[in-house]
């Protein structure tokens, strides 16, 4: 009985100290993020736009008519000449009003806007399928996609022309945020996307990209073709924009750049469901396991791990294993890192009112990592009133 006692005490130190090493090294990952996030420089605008750059902005929609013409009215506002870019709507058989909405509007607009009707096919990915379909019908030399449900500031397409002339990238990722915030969950959710979009932004810096977002992201189409699309992940649901940036930085390193100003702010709306979070959030962690790159996959998993250790400890100290000293301590080593990045990210992204709700949202998150961690293993997700599995 005494051994298995030693043995016990022996295991519980043993989980202790790895609790800790696992914790103090998030702690100096975070501060990495941090320093990676902080030397990304706004760039320089130049004052002149190449007669031959011309961009097509490709938006893949499934009923959207809530939302498409503010979307469209922001194109209309864009500060890069209209000659230098045309929108494409790609309707994925809307049931709504959103195919005649976008036609009425294409009729009297200054800038150049097609309706483009998707077949009725079924498909696993119906977001990859219009994306490559709009590239067939594109005339430009660089790729935007954003969502229907988006907002654009007026220097949005100038800022990612500008970005695309100083530094030649060969793919181009920019800030998403949600719009103004009326609620606690709101806010919430703007600290955990901020989260997101840092880190994302901090890999690009680093030269191994990890995450980026589809519904502010720009690529050259010569490259999107040259590295072959969504081959070998065309059959996968969510990743129109992951796997993309992946097959891009493997064929050509250093060529992912993310772009740190404010006028390429992308803005949305947050979920007011807890029904309609879940379904994105369970089909964004659905990507990981599929990742062909290490980078990201080792990412995903450390991060899960290091949110895990958080539970753990909790689950411990309330067990009488870990004195509330050591589990304060362990609390300190993973948040206030986090606070630190999370403010820079906020402060960026003009949201000083949700920087008060950074402590509690680092309350919620590791349930929340460790729960979509779990749940996304389960292989079939909704899009859009969709089944995709």
């Amino acid at each position: 009985m005494e051994k298995i006692q030693m043995s016990g005490i022996a295991f519980t130190s043993w989980v202790v100290a790895t609790l800790w090493i696992l914790l103090g090294s998030y702690a100096v990952f975070t501060l990495v993020l941090t320093f990676l996030w902080s030397r990304i420089r706004k760039p320089v605008m130049p004052t002149d736009i190449p007669d031959d750059l011309f961009i097509t902005v490709i938006i893949p929609v499934r009923n959207e008519a809530e939302n498409i013409v503010a979307l469209l009215e922001d194109l209309e506002r864009q500060t890069l000449p209209a000659s230098h870019f045309e929108v494409l709507v790609m309707d994925d058989s809307s049931t709504d009003s959103t195919a005649a909405i976008v036609s009425a509007f294409a009729q009297h607009s200054q800038a150049r806007i097609r309706l483009i009707p998707l077949p009725e096919v079924r498909t696993s990915a119906p977001k990859k399928r219009a994306i490559e379909t709009a590239i067939s019908h594109a005339q430009g030399k660089l790729i935007v996609t954003t969502d229907g449900d988006c907002r654009a500031q007026a220097g949005w397409l100038q800022a990612i022309a500008a970005c695309y002339i100083r530094t030649g990238a060969k793919l181009i990722s920019s800030p998403v945020t949600f719009t103004d915030e009326t609620s606690l969950t709101d806010h919430l959710q703007t600290v955990e996307f901020a989260s997101l979009i840092g880190s994302g932004a901090a890999s690009m810096s680093a030269g191994y990209p990890s995450m980026c977002n589809g519904a502010n992201l720009a690529y050259e189409k010569d490259t999107f073709l040259e590295v072959g699309g969504y081959d070998g992940v065309r059959h996968i649901a969510s990743g129109d924009d992951e796997f993309l940036m992946h097959k891009i930085a493997a064929h050509y390193p250093g060529s992912v750049h993310f772009l740190r100003h404010r006028d390429a702010i992308i803005r949305t709306a947050p979920h007011r469901s807890w029904a309609s979070f879940y379904r994105q959030r369970k089909r964004w962690a659905s990507k990981w396991k599929h990742y062909q790159s290490k980078t990201p996959l080792v990412l995903a998993v450390y991060i899960f791990a290091s949110n895990f250790a958080v539970l753990l400890a909790g689950g411990l100290a309330l067990a009488g294993y870990v004195p509330p000293s050591a589990f304060m301590g362990m609390l300190a080593l993973k948040c206030i890192p986090e606070w630190f990045f999370l403010g820079s990210v906020l402060s960026f992204l003009q949201k000083p009112g949700s920087l008060a709700f950074i402590p509690l949202t680092q309350i919620f998150y590791p349930l929340y990592v460790c729960f979509f961690g779990l749940a996304a293993q389960q292989g079939q997700y909704e899009w859009k009133g969709r089944k995709l599995s």
